[in-house]
């Protein structure tokens, strides 16, 4: 956060910390208590299209089951044909046209793809890549992040919206910008860059000293000197710091017109940027401190969804607010953009945006309802085709609209129930990222290697940052905390100590928040509580056995433990004839205080994991909802307001049977004759009180 708040007073029009949402927005698609609980909608465009046609969309969008439309993100020489010159008479129309079909808007603000008027005149405001190149009109995303000129017809745009819609009755929230995510390296940015470091470090002395630039003859005398890089074989600090340059640079783009909007708009109105799947640009976590609600695109480009892995990373959006989201964006069949744009098999549509709903969603939009008739993106699935009639895919979504409204009422004002955290570091994802020692050790891989069991057998985690309030769940496990200040540390201790039950990942503890080591061996600043350490670490070509508490094997990364304290406790040991492993500690554990400490120092294979999270669970005295699940039934609760979901979702490409807990209702879906179809859905109330 100080390095965020301190980077964030390079732009002096912007407060030198991160604004919080004024409002605090219930768990459901809007504060408008008026409104739908659950949006369901489509991304729509309606300055593509004859004015003629749009009552005809938006009446087929009503007969599929929309509630929303999202609208005006890329429309930007629309609105503003020439410098200084608005044009919103269509936009009005286009929005009270939603209005008059009962559709809620959202409205984005078009900064994602600039006019031509714009870059031809002032080029400066161009985004250079790494190697110097700057972008040319076309695109998208080709503005400069750290543009000043930029930023500012940026404000002045989104200003003029919202003087004209932020009290219209049809909008109920604003999304920034659209995905954004690309840095840029022109002039304008590496002044910002040497601002940033100068905020953070305060004299060039102490940068020396924290990126240990004596290493290779890397000695700075001025912070003019950094050079601006995001790749390449530079000190493991600069990069690392570029990550935290990026973090600030966006978020204080973004908040440049999120703080022009505000005091325009209604304040039920919500403010959110949407991102996306596992994007590494920037810290989610310190973007949406600024604003209301988190939002996502979710894809599967391969159309073969992983439904585990693809969970994860709506639990990850969850723990942004720690609170309900909205899927911003999803696909109606395919994508368009990788070398096999498969489809979706029937009936993966509905099961997909069923799963978002169980993990936190309160919205689900497709995009897009029509594809343009020339573009990029005119292979990309859509509502409908390009005659505009109906493509296959809209009676499975007009099932899922239909389900999902009629269910509404008992999703309101509830959120997802998990007993299990998991700390997911955007720190400690880049630091292993620039130094993997192992090509395979993949960070976020690693992550979700460890998610995958708990998920399956306790059916609810709660993704978070490493300064979330951890204290109401039984179980914390930090997969790969590489990066650990010392003010983290004492965190993570307090909850040990407080009770809490927290398990550490390899390379957990390695470094500070500038990328160096930490004088002591891992987990470094918790080796203390740990009472071991990290006698050395291991790059596996093979796997070697674990023996023990645990039987199996390790692959990838092996950590060699050495207890210090009498009362640590060895769980597992390896089996490695030969080598420098054989009878080493694997995995260590110490009670501390009311809680404990675990530190598993090896990549786990599947089966191995899958033991250790079956122990971990039952030692935190953690159980699931419904016992020996078929394990490809996703099965998730949503909880509040003194109404209790369970949401049950076949991934599978056969029936399963399944039989609710005791207490459970039917209250929709493909339970029958106690199965659940394949790709079905199906939903049931439960009796109020404690999960078993």
């Amino acid at each position: 956060m100080a390095v965020v708040a301190a980077a964030l007073t390079v732009s002096a029009p912007l407060a030198a910390a991160l604004p919080q949402a004024p409002t605090s927005f219930p768990e459901r698609a809007t504060a408008f208590a008026d409104r739908p609980a659950i949006a369901v909608g489509v991304a729509w465009y309606p300055e593509q299209w004859p004015e003629a046609r749009w009552s005809t969309d938006l009446a087929m969008m009503k007969a599929t089951g929309f509630n929303t439309v999202r609208i005006a993100e890329f429309a930007w020489s629309r609105m503003e044909p020439e410098e200084g010159k608005f044009d919103f008479a269509w936009l009005d129309r286009a929005i009270a046209a939603a209005r008059s079909h009962g559709m809620m808007v959202v409205l984005g603000t078009p900064t994602a793809a600039p006019p031509a008027w714009l870059t031809q005149k002032y080029p400066d405001v161009l985004r250079v890549d790494e190697v110097g190149t700057r972008a040319g009109h076309g695109g998208r995303r080709q503005f400069s992040f750290a543009s000043k000129r930029y930023r500012d017809f940026c404000r002045i745009i989104a200003t003029e919206m919202a003087k004209r819609y932020g009290h219209n009755p049809a909008v109920v929230g604003w999304q920034i910008d659209n995905e954004i995510g690309p840095p840029s390296f022109d002039p304008e940015a590496v002044v910002a860059w040497h601002a940033f470091l100068k905020a953070r470090y305060g004299t060039i002395d102490e940068l020396n000293r924290r990126w240990a630039t004596e290493y290779w003859s890397q000695h700075y005398n001025d912070f003019g000197q950094v050079p601006l890089h995001a790749t390449g074989q530079q000190n493991p600090g600069l990069l690392l710091d570029f990550k935290h340059f990026a973090t600030a640079t966006w978020i204080d783009y973004v908040q440049n017109q999120v703080q022009a909007i505000r005091p325009l708009i209604d304040p039920r109105m919500f403010v959110t940027t949407n991102t996306m799947f596992w994007n590494a640009g920037f810290d989610h976590f310190q973007m949406h401190r600024g604003l209301d609600i988190a939002a996502w695109d979710n894809y599967i480009p391969d159309g073969r969804p992983d439904w585990v892995a693809n969970g994860a990373n709506h639990d990850l959006v969850h723990g942004y607010k720690q609170r309900n989201f909205w899927l911003m964006e999803t696909q109606p069949g395919r994508v368009d953009w990788v070398p096999i744009n498969r489809a979706l098999d029937p009936g993966q549509v509905r099961e997909m945006a069923w799963q978002a709903v169980a993990h936190g969603a309160d919205a689900v939009l497709y995009w897009q309802w029509r594809p343009a008739a020339n573009g990029q993106e005119t292979y990309h699935g859509a509502v409908l085709g390009q005659d505009g009639e109906f493509n296959p895919i809209q009676p499975e979504i007009a099932r899922t609209a239909g389900e999902l409204t009629k269910a509404a009422p008992l999703l309101a004002d509830t959120e997802p129930v998990a007993h299990v955290a998991m700390i997911f570091s955007y720190d400690s994802r880049w630091a292993i990222d620039l130094q993997r020692h192992n090509r395979d050790f993949d960070p976020v891989k690693a992550f979700t290697e460890f998610y995958r069991p708990l998920r399956v057998q306790s059916q609810g985690v709660a993704i978070l940052p490493v300064d979330a309030d951890l204290s109401r769940y039984p179980l914390v496990v930090a997969p790969d905390l590489n990066v650990l200040t010392e003010a983290q540390a004492q965190l993570l201790e307090r909850y040990v100590r407080g009770g809490g039950h927290l398990v550490l990942g390899p390379r957990s503890g390695m470094k500070d928040d500038t990328d160096a080591l930490w004088p002591q061996r891992q987990p470094g600043p918790l080796a203390d509580l740990l009472g071991a350490k990290v006698a050395q670490y291991y790059a596996l070509d093979q796997g070697v056995g674990i023996t023990g508490g645990i039987e199996g094997k390790a692959t990838i990364w092996a950590e060699a433990l050495v207890p210090d304290a009498s009362d640590v406790r060895t769980i597992a040991t390896y089996r490695d004839a030969g080598g420098w492993l054989d009878g080493k500690a694997a995995i260590v554990s110490r009670k501390v205080g009311r809680g404990s400490i675990t530190y598993v120092g090896a990549w786990l294979d599947t089966a191995t994991m899958a033991k250790l999270a079956s122990n971990l669970l039952a030692d935190a005295g953690v159980s699931p909802i419904v016992r020996d699940a078929d394990p490809d039934l996703e099965i998730a609760e949503r909880a509040g307001a003194g109404k209790r979901l369970l949401i049950v979702i076949n991934h599978g490409t056969v029936p399963h049977s399944f039989a609710p807990p005791a207490g459970a209702s039917p209250a929709g879906g493909d339970w029958t004759d106690g199965r659940i179809a394949a790709h079905g859905v199906a939903w049931f109330t439960l009796a109020r009180g404690d999960r078993p």
